[in-house]
């Protein structure tokens, strides 16, 4: 699940997300949510979030809990 929409994103989910620093070379880092930073609905390059340790980015991909 890709992180574009806010609906989909919540405190305390797990996700990789995007630093600005990498953008070029598209290294994700994962985290858990602390906050959402993205006001709107949807964002193309996916919704900005701060994780607990305080990193910030964009959710890259959603990840997925195995049941």
């Amino acid at each position: 699940m890709d992180g574009k929409n806010r609906k989909d994103i919540y405190p305390g989910l797990e996700v990789d997300i995007i630093l600005k620093k990498d953008q070029r070379s598209g290294a994700l880092t994962r985290g858990i949510v602390a906050n959402l930073l993205t006001s709107s609905a949807f964002h193309s390059r996916g919704i900005k979030v701060r994780l607990e340790d305080g990193q910030v980015g964009r959710v890259a991909q959603i990840v997925e809990e195995d049941l």
